[in-house]
């Protein structure tokens, strides 16, 4: 007992001396959308408390997540660009539409599974590093997941069939190529605006996590969850490049191996979180409160086949031609060999 006490005051000592190294360095910080449990019980208290005594009071953080700054998502990266702030998280499907290579390691019906999305994000990433630092100036810190993107819908369907003729929230191109594919339309509405769109019938279904849904009280507009995982909210933490390279290397140090941490608790997190969601959506039991009461939809083995078959004709072919034959070419030498495809521009 009296080894393992000193060799833990040894190890205080030692986080201690190390802070003691930082300099004094206030960082301001755009969050992700402020309702999800993955910023208000990972991310918030990170940069809020975490930080601060970790570094021993040296490093401390301005945060504010970006649906609290009157922003919708797709803006976020920019505004990081032009200095306004020194780190930024945001998913990076709602950046698709100013570079397709943001949807490469998300397209809708690419990944059966939270563990096989992972293992692309992890082959992608140093293509997407690439492209912030060399087309934007940023510097890509950490990549992390929500929970499973699904339907939630105002009334009864059986399966993907049944999108024809609905409107849809989508928050991505590769998830408006996949809605339209069964004969949808795709709607651009920001998460903070989706419950009320929903409630006024303004669209039909909505798409987003298991439990971010439950959590923005979705379940009062809609009464059917379909629980087929359309693709699973890419994100990223990045960086402002300039910012970034002015910190000295123990700074920088500090904040690689502390984000490192943050993300795999959020891959952690949204894997145990993903039944959850489910389960408070619907019928429970539910840790969070009280249950949703909608109706759970799974689906049938035809329609997980009919993901991939709009994946492979709809939205596979749709991102290449948007992307380019570059982002291709790296696409298919990083993530093809993971999911066994091949990407091609159609001709």
């Amino acid at each position: 007992m009296k080894t393992w006490i000193a060799a833990a005051a040894i190890g205080v000592m030692a986080t201690s001396a190390a802070a003691q190294t930082l300099p004094e360095t206030r960082v301001t910080v755009l969050g992700n959308i402020g309702i999800t449990t993955q910023s208000r019980t990972i991310e918030a208290p990170f940069w809020n408390t975490q930080v601060r005594e970790l570094s021993g009071g040296r490093i401390t953080s301005n945060f504010r997540p970006w649906s609290e700054a009157g922003l919708r998502g797709p803006e976020v990266f920019r505004i990081l660009a032009r200095g306004q702030a020194n780190i930024a998280t945001a998913q990076l499907g709602h950046h698709a539409g100013d570079a397709a290579i943001n949807d490469g390691n998300d397209l809708a019906g690419l990944t059966g599974s939270m563990a096989e999305f992972r293992r692309v994000t992890d082959a992608f990433r140093p293509a997407l590093n690439a492209f912030y630092e060399r087309q934007l100036g940023l510097v890509p810190l950490t990549y992390q997941s929500y929970q499973s993107q699904i339907l939630y819908c105002r009334t009864a369907l059986s399966g993907l069939a049944d999108l024809r003729g609905r409107r849809v929230r989508t928050s991505g191109t590769s998830q408006g190529d996949f809605v339209a594919f069964f004969g949808g339309t795709p709607v651009d509405v920001a998460f903070g605006e989706t419950q009320q769109a929903l409630a006024q019938g303004t669209i039909d279904c909505a798409i987003t996590g298991t439990l971010s849904g439950y959590v923005a009280k979705w379940y009062e507009a809609t009464r059917f969850l379909y629980t087929l995982p359309i693709n699973y909210g890419a994100g990223a933490t990045v960086a402002n490049g300039a910012w970034w390279r002015a910190q000295p290397q123990p700074v920088r140090d500090f904040l690689t191996t502390e984000l490192k941490k943050l993300e795999d608790r959020m891959w952690a997190l949204n894997a145990e979180e993903d039944s959850i969601g489910i389960a408070c959506n619907t019928t429970g039991p539910c840790p969070l409160g009280a249950v949703g009461g909608m109706t759970r939809v799974d689906p049938s083995p035809a329609d997980v086949q009919a993901r991939r078959q709009a994946m492979l004709e709809r939205v596979l072919p749709n991102w290449a031609r948007r992307c380019g034959a570059e982002c291709v070419a790296e696409w298919n030498r990083t993530v093809g060999p993971v999911v066994n495809l091949e990407a091609r521009i159609p001709q």
